[in-house]
C-alpha cells in the first residue's frame, strides 16, 4: 500500500474516533451541569481536547452553551466535531478507492447533517441533548459500516492502528485531568458522582457496575481504565488491539522498520499489563500516565517516520 493512502486511511480513523470521544464527553458533562449549572466547570473537557489559553478557557467555563457550539460547530476550533468530521471525510476522498462505497456514502451523510446552520442554531436554543444524541447516532452508522463492509486488507488495519492509538490517547489524558483535580491522590475521598460521571464520559458505567461489586472509589476506576481487558476503552485493551492490528502489517519489505515498531508497541503493552495499583504508588499516578502518554506519542511519531515518510 502506497504511503499516502495509508496515511489517510490512518488519519481518517483517528478523526473519526476523536470526534466520538469529544461528543461522548459533551453529552455527560452537560447532564451534569444541568443540576448545577454554576458549580460544574467546562475546563477539564477544554483542557483534553482543546488548545485554548487558561485564560480563555477560565473565562467560558461555566457557560454551557458557548462551550457547546466552540466544541461542535466552530470552525475556527481545529479540534471542533466539525472539523474533524471534514478532515475525515477529505482523507477518504482522497482514497476513496480504498473504502467501501458504503463507508463513503455514511461519512458523506455525517459531513452533510454536521454543517447545517441547524445544528449550530440547537445548541443555542434547544436541547443539546438531542443535537449531540443525533451526531453520536451517526458516528455509530460508521463505525457498524467500516466493520461489515471493510475487508480485512492493509488498508483496514491501518485504520484500526488509528482508531486504536487515538482511543489509548484519549484515556490516557480523561484520567490524567480528572485525577489532576485531586491531586493525582489514590487516598482522596471523593463524591462517588465524580467517579461516576469519569466513567459515564467514556461510556464505562455499565461495565463498572458488572464488573466491580465494591464501591465507586478511585482504585477500582484505574483498574477498569487501565488494565480491564474486558472494558473496550481500556488503555490495556487499545494497546492489545493496536498491537494485534501492526502485526498484520509485517512483510518482507518492511522487516527493519516493522521490528522498530513492534518492539516499542510490545514494550509499552508489556509494561502496562505488568504493572499494578502498588507501582502507581510507588511511581506516582501523574509520571506513570505521562510516561504512558509519551509512549503513545512517539509509536505515532514512528509510524510517520517509517511508514508516512512521503510527510
Amino acid at each position: 500500500m502506497l504511503s499516502r493512502v495509508a496515511y489517510s486511511l490512518y488519519w481518517l480513523s483517528r478523526y473519526m474516533e476523536r470526534s466520538d470521544g469529544i461528543l461522548r464527553l459533551l453529552r455527560v458533562n452537560y447532564a451534569y451541569s444541568q443540576d448545577d449549572p454554576k458549580q460544574l466547570s467546562w475546563r477539564p473537557v477544554l483542557r483534553i481536547f482543546s488548545d485554548m489559553k487558561p485564560a480563555e478557557k477560565i473565562k467560558i467555563q461555566y457557560q454551557s452553551r458557548t462551550v457547546l457550539n466552540f466544541m461542535i460547530t466552530d470552525k475556527e476550533n481545529q479540534n471542533s466535531v466539525l472539523n474533524l468530521v471534514c478532515n475525515a471525510r477529505e482523507n477518504a476522498r482522497s482514497v476513496q478507492d480504498n473504502v467501501t462505497k458504503e463507508l463513503w456514502q455514511c461519512l458523506n451523510e455525517y459531513y452533510h447533517q454536521i454543517r447545517q446552520n441547524q445544528i449550530a442554531l440547537s445548541l443555542e436554543k434547544d436541547d443539546p441533548i438531542s443535537v449531540i444524541d443525533s451526531l453520536v447516532t451517526q458516528g455509530m452508522h460508521y463505525y457498524g459500516t467500516f466493520e461489515i463492509t471493510m475487508a480485512r486488507s492493509e488498508g483496514y488495519y491501518f485504520m484500526n492502528i488509528g482508531k486504536y492509538l487515538e482511543r489509548a490517547i484519549q484515556s490516557v489524558d480523561i484520567l490524567d485531568v480528572k485525577f489532576s483535580e485531586v491531586d493525582y491522590s489514590l487516598e482522596e475521598t471523593t463524591d462517588p458522582t465524580y467517579w461516576k460521571f469519569l466513567l459515564l464520559s467514556i461510556s464505562g458505567y455499565e461495565v463498572f457496575l458488572k464488573s466491580y461489586r465494591s464501591a465507586l472509589d478511585s482504585t477500582n476506576i484505574l483498574n477498569q481504565i487501565i488494565w480491564n481487558d474486558n472494558f473496550p476503552r481500556s488503555i490495556i485493551y487499545s494497546v492489545n488491539r493496536l498491537q494485534k492490528s501492526f502485526e498484520t502489517l509485517k512483510s518482507d519489505k518492511n522487516s527493519e522498520s516493522y521490528k522498530a515498531l513492534s518492539f516499542m508497541i510490545g514494550k509499552l503493552e508489556s509494561s502496562i499489563r505488568y504493572s499494578d495499583i502498588k507501582d502507581l504508588q510507588e511511581i506516582g499516578l501523574k509520571q506513570y500516565l505521562h510516561k504512558i502518554k509519551k509512549e503513545l506519542f512517539a509509536i505515532a511519531d514512528a509510524f510517520n517516520l517509517y511508514y508516512f515518510a512521503f510527510k
